[in-house]
């Protein structure tokens, strides 16, 4: 298991690319889900310094607040509603550059502007949670951060 986290310094993929093994470090050995959530946004948050970093998880009809790095955020959210529920919805990755721009948006802080929400999928392929990103900046994510964000969650497991 891994203990200390190297921060690098390059371009954001070279991030990514440092940030990956050191993730497999975190969760190798390790079966339980809450403390391997916590450890992935741990990771997250001190390597990109993000506003907002967190898990939402599934449970009965609704995505209810997991393990998150940053201020209090909203407890539960709706399939369909905002940006984390209508990821769940559409069991796909989305991109938002300004959040204000999005129809539904929920603010559970008024300082993030822009957010990138990425589906948790189980062995069966369904939407078991989803891990979202805000940002104090506009237009703060990209591809590079979808392709990446998704790597790091299909390395996390849902069963």
């Amino acid at each position: 298991m891994a203990e200390d986290l190297q921060i690098s310094k390059g371009t954001k993929e070279e991030q990514y690319r440092d940030l990956i093994p050191q993730v497999k470090g975190l969760l190798e050995g390790e079966e339980d889900l809450v403390a391997n959530l916590a450890n992935v946004a741990g990771a997250l948050k001190e390597q990109f310094g993000w506003f907002w970093i967190g898990f939402y998880l599934v449970k009965k009809e609704e995505l209810v607040l997991g393990p998150f790095q940053g201020p209090v955020a909203c407890t539960r959210i709706k399939k369909g509603r905002g940006v984390c529920g209508t990821s769940w919805a559409e069991a796909r990755t989305l991109i938002v550059p300004d959040v204000e721009k999005f129809p539904g948006h929920i603010a559970c802080s008024s300082l993030s502007r822009s957010e990138i929400v990425v589906p948790l999928f189980n062995s069966r392929k369904e939407v078991v949670g989803v891990l979202d990103a805000d940002s104090e900046l506009l237009d703060h994510y990209d591809e590079t951060d979808k392709q990446f964000l998704e790597e790091i969650c299909s390395l996390i497991n849902f069963e």
